[in-house]
């Protein structure tokens, strides 16, 4: 089945039941203001590409599903049609003007007019009604002449009538007239052949084919005629109203435009579909044209405005147009009736009745379910529980605050609800509701519950978790299980259950899962992880008679159709128009029957039906629509209109200018908010850059060189457009550009020239100067060679010091090595001291005593000394020698002395190197200085020092 046309069944009851004026398509009104433009739409037609043009009062209207232009002819008069062909060029015609609109070479749309080409005799026009493209002709339509033009703009023919035409119109690449006192004809072999006389009188609106050879003949005043031949006949379709224009959709139902009374759609045989006026879903009840578009919607040019009719998507409203006010939270079919529960209470629709959707008396106040159990119909009602009877509802003597009903487990005669503070018990009879009891121990508020196979019940809290209730056998409560983020559940919050395939789900903020009762826990349910993330929030999931199961989610709304096979088919993207419709308070999805369910909607409720669902996406080209050189002021260098071959003869952009501003859309309709751009500049960047709102690119300082710009956008449903390219180049500054090489190589080669010649003369001049400077050169070099000699000098006595410097180093080392030696000796030797004085073993004693003697004679015999003495000698200046000569009277302990006051070492040293205290030191160095004659104020260490 088409889906419009299973979308209008539903309309009339044929599948649904409801009533024929309840539900309406999703519409779209745009007024004068929105647009910018005049008032009247006379006419519209689209595209491939998309744009939409409109004949409007002001000039010509682009709409390329975000903008609005308008462009006005040369003389600023109306508009009255509007053509497209395959290249894009725009024919128009209007009050004493025709032409073409075409885009230049930079997209800009420029106006040709055509009035021109006419015999001078013929350009006194006044309105031009109608242009029609054929695929050969170009027809202007006036009250008096018919003029012909070929597809390459030249004048052929004009057509004359006396009488005048009245009315135009176009079908199968045929021209059609009605002409005043002859009837309706068609251009056949160059001229008008008369169809049916019977129209002379009558203002004919319409003309569409029916049946096998026949026509549907639409008059403004006199009805609908079907036309067979010479058999004329009244349609049965709508009487007493102005008709403007009619329309067959691409599904054969028919559009008619009405002065006063809106837009009526039928189907084939008369019987009207959907009525939408001022009252019923339009802004304006008066339409002049219609058009259906690419997409499969309808737009309406209203007296005042346009309007866009989804009839492409699978969804109706039923809302305040349908007599419903209020938020939708639940509605229930139930024998041929459907009644929805709002915030302002239920409503009812029955089948077969006109009288559209009614209140219920006495159940005004918040709705919450609504459900026909035990042969009865259920409201829970924040008042309380009620029950309908004959069209009333009856408030059930109880508590407050209900939120749901089900039949209790093995209990076929009790009913369990949940309330605002706990769960309670109804008891039904033949006649009769009675409240029985509130189950005591659980005071919790049970919006949503269910129960699985053993009986027990699940209550879902919104921010508490999960609650177990098990009741024994007098249906009290026996035990409360909770579950929360402690016991298995991701988190606490926005946990609910759920009865799909007869078994429960549990959905959470981490994902779906189900329920072991082997381990009492909670874990991953793999039935949906083919069709969501780990991670999806579910909100609400209910299942139709067919197994079908629908779900709102935080990201995503949709429903997994079951297949014949068992397996399911996941649909969302088609739902996206749905989400900010939805109700954001307590979602809801009440199935109505099979393949059918109502989403609960901010107003009122929206229908959806699998039957009806042959939705396809659209998908239409990004285009790229303006771009510009910005600065103190912007200026336009692409138009952005269909028609203009820029990949070709890219734009040329100087290099002071190169700040570039790109504007791009997508012409799926009424999608402006939700559409999604990436760009990407070839030679700039690397590829394509993340999804964003903006329909606007810029970039600023570009350098010198070929670009090319990318722009591919996703609209509502998640559909990819194909990208659009612009292609530019970015000429260099004037110092990096071809001339200035030029100019640079030239200047290069005569500065070369002159700096040659000057280099020329300044080497011959330096040649003399160094014939003269030879001379003083080698004079110079001589006494370089002196310097040198002295130089060499200083180097050898720097070499010396160097030595000497080594050898001191040497002469420490071996001092530290004496110092260390008997230091350490010294110390052996008083410890074996201390060992004897302690031990009372005369034979240890006796060992003990050879070894310090050994060791004092290893000490006397030292032949350290010697060495030392080499170093000592080759540092100081052979000090030993002279001072032995000089005072020969001297012990070898006192030369020892003396040279150990030369290194300047400490008493504490010397009497290590010596083996001797520092008392035995200060006597040595007493006894030194009276052999060295010294008086006592002379210092001892000095006068070594100098020696």
């Amino acid at each position: 089945m088409n889906h419009i046309l299973g979308i209008l069944l539903f309309l009339t009851g044929v599948t649904s039941g409801l009533s024929q004026s309840v539900g309406l398509p999703f519409s779209r009104y745009y007024s004068s203001q929105e647009y910018q433009g005049g008032i009247q739409n006379y006419a519209i037609t689209q595209h491939a590409s998309g744009l939409l043009y409109i004949a409007n009062n002001y000039g010509l209207l682009v709409y390329d599903g975000t903008s609005w232009r308008r462009f006005s002819l040369p003389n600023g008069t109306k508009i009255r049609h509007v053509q497209v062909d395959e290249t894009g060029s725009v024919y128009v015609s209007g009050q004493g003007e025709f032409g073409v609109f075409s885009a230049d070479r930079l997209g800009q749309l420029r106006f040709q007019s055509l009035k021109d080409s006419l015999p001078e005799a013929l350009q006194n026009l006044e309105e031009v009604w109608k242009v029609y493209v054929g695929e050969e002709r170009l027809f202007f339509c006036s009250s008096s002449h018919i003029f012909i033009f070929g597809r390459d703009h030249a004048f052929v023919r004009a057509i004359e009538s006396e009488p005048g035409f009245d009315s135009f119109h176009f079908s199968n690449n045929t021209l059609f007239v009605n002409e005043r006192g002859h009837g309706l004809q068609h251009l056949q072999n160059g001229s008008f052949q008369v169809i049916n006389g019977s129209f002379g009188d009558k203002l004919v609106t319409g003309l569409l084919p029916h049946g096998q050879e026949g026509q549907l003949i639409f008059t403004r005043d006199s009805g609908v005629y079907s036309s067979s031949g010479e058999r004329l006949e009244t349609w049965q379709a709508i009487r007493g109203r102005t008709i403007n224009a009619a329309l067959r959709l691409r599904n054969g139902s028919i559009a008619i435009a009405t002065q006063l009374d809106g837009l009526y759609l039928m189907d084939r045989n008369g019987i009207v579909l959907l009525k939408m006026n001022r009252e019923n879903g339009l802004n304006n009840s008066s339409i002049i044209s219609l058009f259906e578009d690419l997409s499969g919607n309808l737009w309406l040019g209203h007296n005042n405005g346009l309007s866009l009719i989804q009839l492409s998507l699978p969804f109706t409203k039923i809302d305040q147009f349908s007599g419903l006010s209020g938020t939708g939270y639940h509605a229930l079919a139930d024998q041929g009736t459907v009644y929805f529960g709002t915030n302002n209470g239920v409503f009812v629709s029955e089948t077969g009745k006109d009288s559209g959707v009614r209140r219920v008396p006495n159940s005004t106040g918040q709705v919450y379910q609504l459900k026909r159990l035990q042969g009865k119909v259920l409201v829970a009602h924040n008042d309380g529980a009620f029950v309908l009877k004959e069209g009333v509802a009856e408030r059930i003597e109880g508590p407050e605050g209900i939120w749901n009903f089900q039949s209790l487990k093995n209990h076929p005669n009790l009913l369990l609800s949940g309330g605002y503070f706990g769960l309670h018990l109804f008891e039904v009879d033949e006649n009769t509701i009675r409240y029985r009891k509130k189950i005591a121990g659980f005071d919790e508020s049970s919006r949503i519950i269910e129960q699985d196979e053993k009986g027990n019940i699940w209550v879902a809290h919104g921010y508490k978790g999960l609650f177990k209730l098990q009741l024994d056998e007098g249906l009290d409560l026996l035990q409360v299980d909770y579950f929360g983020s402690e016991q298995g559940l991701p988190t606490d919050l926005l946990n609910n259950v759920w009865k799909v395939n007869n078994r429960l789900v549990f959905t959470t903020e981490g994902g779906i899962f189900k329920f072991n009762d082997t381990r009492n826990s909670f874990e991953r349910d793999p039935f949906f992880a083919d069709y969501f993330d780990s991670g999806s929030l579910i909100h609400f999931m209910a299942e139709d008679q067919m197994g079908n199961i629908y779900f709102i989610g935080e990201t995503e709304t949709g429903v997994l159709e079951r297949k014949v096979d068992g397996s399911y088919s996941k649909h969302f993207q088609e739902f996206n128009p749905l989400l900010p419709l939805l109700n954001d308070d307590l979602q809801n999805i009440a199935p109505m029957r099979g393949n059918e369910v109502l989403f609960a909607a901010n107003e009122g409720f929206v229908r959806f039906s699998l039957n009806d669902n042959t939705f396809s996406p659209p998908i239409f080209p990004t285009l790229i629509r303006a771009a510009y050189l910005t600065g103190a002021s912007d200026s336009l260098i692409f138009g952005g209109n269909v028609g203009a071959h820029l990949d070709t003869n890219p734009v040329v952009i100087p290099y002071r200018q190169a700040n570039l501003r790109v504007e791009s859309s997508n012409p799926t309709p009424n999608n402006e908010k939700d559409l999604r751009y990436q760009y990407w500049l070839e030679g700039f960047e690397t590829d394509f850059g993340e999804w964003v709102p903006q329909r606007e690119k810029a970039y600023t300082n570009l350098r010198e060189g070929n670009y090319t710009f990318h722009v591919r956008s996703k609209n509502l449903f998640g559909v990819i457009s194909p990208e659009a390219t612009y292609s530019f180049q970015v000429l260099p500054p004037w110092y990096r550009s071809r001339m200035a090489y030029l100019m640079y190589f030239f200047l290069s080669a005569l500065l070369s020239f002159v700096l040659y010649q000057g280099t020329e003369k300044r080497f011959q001049r330096k040649t003399q100067q160094l014939k003269t400077a030879s001379q003083e050169a080698i004079e110079a070099k001589e006494s370089e060679l002196k310097v040198s000699r002295k130089e060499v000098e200083r180097l050898k006595t720097e070499r010396l010091k160097q030595e000497i410097k080594i050898r001191d180093k040497e002469l420490a080392a071996a001092t530290m090595h004496l110092l260390n030696k008997n230091g350490f000796i010294d110390q052996m030797r008083n410890n074996l001291n201390a060992i004897t004085k302690k031990s009372k073993n005369q034979e240890v004693k006796a060992e003990i005593q050879r070894v310090i003697k050994t060791i004092e004679k290893n000490i006397a015999e030292d032949r350290d000394w010697e060495q030392f003495e080499i170093h000592f000698d080759q540092v100081h200046g052979d000090f030993m020698s002279r001072f032995k000569k000089a005072y020969e009277n001297l012990s070898p302990q006192e030369i020892k002395l003396s040279a150990y006051l030369r290194m300047n070492l400490s008493t504490k040293e010397i009497a290590y190197l010596m083996n001797i205290s520092v008392r035995g030191v200060e006597i040595a160095r007493y006894r030194l200085r009276k052999k060295l004659n010294m008086e006592r104020s002379d210092n001892l260490q000095e006068y070594i020092l100098k020696f």
